[in-house]
């Protein structure tokens, strides 16, 4: 999902007006459109997904940021002249013991640290690891999914995992144009892979797990989405046994109304209808306090979806899936697994999926 988070706050960056912004008619290209696009100035590639193995389960999370602190390439025949810099997020989360690890990286994207590369290469994009692990964290393309790896030797905690796309890409609002809010630019270009069969190794705690799931991917790339009045966003991607999938999200106004929506239902054949505010909601059940940050997330929810049928109870497999950031600034966010179980016309069906909490806590608004 669009999660840039405080990453600005990191890096100074030109106004807005200097980057390029989403449109209507982006002209998509693919595979192309996998691989990284200069001129935008927050682009992202997420997963997300549920793992198991050995008789354990995990949830994992995998962010590759790249932030543009230049919106003009360089004038300077140099390898080491930089326009972007590279924001790394992985987390992992053990279901039974409720243990959350969360790792970040951040480079410059310049020879030895990190870059992102361009069609046909394999790589997408790579960085160097947090201090103290050698292996790098990279993103590759393979033709029918995504490789990704990221590791933490001091936090002894990594994955190395492969997806196999097991449902057709689909867009995120009409033509990959997802709206954030009202104002002009408001908005990124966005697709998503609903279904990726996923396997490969998991370190937790030291112990490798053989693991085999399925996880989510989002792409977007925009240069403003935040309107003035709002403050964060609430996004589920859901997952349901009956084979559809449900993406989310509110746009939060300070005092935690909402001040935009939109929603993608995906049909078992692959096909995605578009929902506005109206056309479904979500209440909050339950809230769990940070002991580190004191922020106050809603951890469990009833979402409703009138025209699909469905009645949606959703809940935190684990409290505390906390990313707290250890770069200045302090970032801090909610991104959890969730199980979900849904009564509706059609009787109850079980799933599970991932949510993503931004804007909670004092003085914590995304600057994106």
């Amino acid at each position: 999902m669009f999660h840039a988070l405080a990453i600005a706050a990191l890096v100074l960056m030109p106004p807005v007006e200097e980057w390029r912004v989403a449109v209507p008619d982006y002209a998509w290209s693919f595979p192309r459109d996998h691989w990284a696009h200069d001129g935008y100035r927050t682009e992202w590639w997420y997963f997300t997904g549920h793992l198991e193995g050995d008789g354990r389960r995990f949830g994992y999370q995998f962010t590759f940021f790249r932030i543009g602190i230049i919106s003009e390439p360089i004038e300077l025949d140099s390898d080491w002249a930089s326009s972007h810099v590279i924001m790394g997020h992985a987390a992992v989360t053990d279901l039974e013991s409720g243990r959350h690890v969360f790792s970040e990286v951040l480079y410059r994207e310049i020879p030895l640290l990190a870059s992102f590369d361009h069609e046909p290469e394999e790589r997408i994009g790579w960085s160097r690891g947090p201090a103290g692990t050698k292996a790098l964290w990279t993103l590759d393309f393979t033709g029918d999914g995504f490789r990704i790896a990221a590791r933490d030797d001091w936090l002894k905690m990594g994955f190395e995992l492969t997806t196999r796309a097991t449902k057709s890409r689909i867009f995120q609002g009409p033509g990959g144009f997802s709206r954030k809010g009202r104002d002009v630019g408001a908005a990124s270009q966005y697709y998503s892979y609903t279904r990726l069969e996923t396997s490969g190794e998991l370190t937790m705690g030291g112990e490798r797990f053989e693991v085999a799931g399925e996880s989510w991917m989002d792409k977007e790339f925009s240069s403003s989405q935040l309107a003035p009045q709002q403050v964060g966003w609430d996004w589920f991607s859901l997952q349901l046994d009956d084979g559809r999938e449900l993406m989310l999200y509110i746009m939060r106004r300070e005092d935690g109304t909402t001040d935009y929506a939109k929603g993608t239902v995906v049909s078992p054949e692959g096909e995605a209808r578009y929902l506005e505010l109206g056309d479904f909601s979500f209440e909050a059940r339950r809230h769990w306090v940070s002991p580190a940050t004191e922020a106050r997330y809603p951890v469990a929810w009833r979402v409703l979806v009138p025209s699909e049928g469905l009645e949606l109870d959703v809940h935190a497999l684990v409290d505390d899936q906390e990313n707290k950031s250890r770069l200045p600034g302090g970032v801090y966010y909610w991104e959890g697994a969730v199980a979900i179980s849904v009564t509706g016309v059609s009787g109850e069906v079980l799933g599970r999926g991932f949510v993503e909490l931004t804007g909670y806590g004092e003085g914590n608004r995304p600057p994106v």
